[in-house]
């Protein structure tokens, strides 16, 4: 969890009119470790300030990395800094890859991307073809000249298809839907990466068609607002198993934030429920899942984790395996 390595930023590229992607190669130019698509990678900007990217593009070339950043008017600094600050030739920090948005075996993929949602599909899509698993990518921008990775998705396909959709040309996802995923189809597997409601929009379409969700994978790139009401924000305990220490954890204050006070170590990196960097178990005691991480699934099985960095508790103690 916590290897890190030093990458040198090797090339800025334009990927349409909001975008740049990061080519990073490592400092001692040798290969970089391996990665699946769906993997992304922690990027220490700089001091106090990390971001989780995704990993795009070709996932079997090894002497680069390749993520990909939209400008974002509300950026909490990840992309300002981008956009701003960084450099060609630039030392970064970065860790080594974590992939919570795997491809798993498919008879086909449905890729439904929306903004800089593209990054983790577009390395799917990539291997999809190489794989000559057949799949089909409905990519949603607000307007032509947004599109990231334009002349590669307008190549041709030996096994799939790719459509850019665009909203101000009326196609916006709230009022198109692609052909594909009118008919549910036992061994298709659809991947949704963009903005919270285009996930919600679409999974919802998807299931009230018949979509099962263990063929739903999405991932957020911003925290979604957690639905239902809000739990009140009460003062609960924690207990690590392993060394017996008990902690805590007070109305205001995160588990991460009161273990790290206490030198106890806690694997953090988007600290707001993202990445699953500090996923841990739950021995004893009912959680106030936050994150965005977990699944619907995940979050109400009998095996739970909790994210320490933004979950809380709605039992009045906790028992954690660490």
């Amino acid at each position: 969890m916590s290897e890190t390595l030093t990458v040198l930023v090797d090339g800025l590229f334009r990927q349409g009119r909001h975008n740049l992607s990061v080519s990073l190669v490592a400092e001692n130019g040798g290969l970089l470790p391996a990665w699946q698509p769906g993997a992304h990678i922690d990027v220490h900007l700089r001091a106090g300030l990390v971001r989780q990217y995704s990993l795009t593009g070709d996932s079997t070339a090894r002497h680069h990395y390749h993520i990909c950043v939209a400008r974002d008017a509300q950026s909490r600094g990840g992309s300002h800094y981008v956009h701003e600050t960084l450099r060609p030739g630039q030392r970064l920090t970065i860790s080594a890859p974590r992939n919570l948005f795997p491809l798993a075996p498919a008879g086909k993929v449905i890729l439904l991307a929306a903004g800089i949602g593209i990054t983790p599909l577009y390395a799917m899509m990539q291997a999809l073809e190489a794989g000559s698993v057949p799949f089909a990518l409905h990519y949603y921008v607000k307007q032509r000249g947004d599109a990231a990775f334009l002349s590669a998705l307008n190549a041709p396909f030996r096994h799939g298809s790719c459509q850019i959709w665009y909203s101000d040309e009326g196609h916006s996802p709230r009022c198109h839907l692609p052909d594909e995923l009118r008919e549910p189809a036992g061994s298709t597997q659809v991947y949704l990466c963009g903005p919270a409601g285009f996930m919600t929009h679409l999974q919802q379409q998807a299931l009230a068609l018949g979509w099962p969700a263990s063929q739903l994978h999405t991932e957020a790139f911003k925290p979604a607002a957690i639905g239902g009401p809000a739990s009140t924000e009460e003062t609960f305990s924690v207990t690590l198993a392993r060394s017996g220490q008990q902690f805590t954890i007070p109305a205001d204050r995160t588990i991460a934030s009161v273990l790290l006070e206490q030198n106890v170590a806690v694997p953090l990196s988007c600290e707001m429920g993202m990445c699953g960097a500090c996923l841990t178990r739950v021995i004893e005691g009912e959680v106030d899942h936050r994150d965005t991480v977990q699944s619907a699934a995940e979050k109400s099985s009998s095996d739970q984790a909790i994210a320490l960095c933004c979950s809380r508790a709605r039992s009045a103690h906790l028992l954690l395996d660490m």
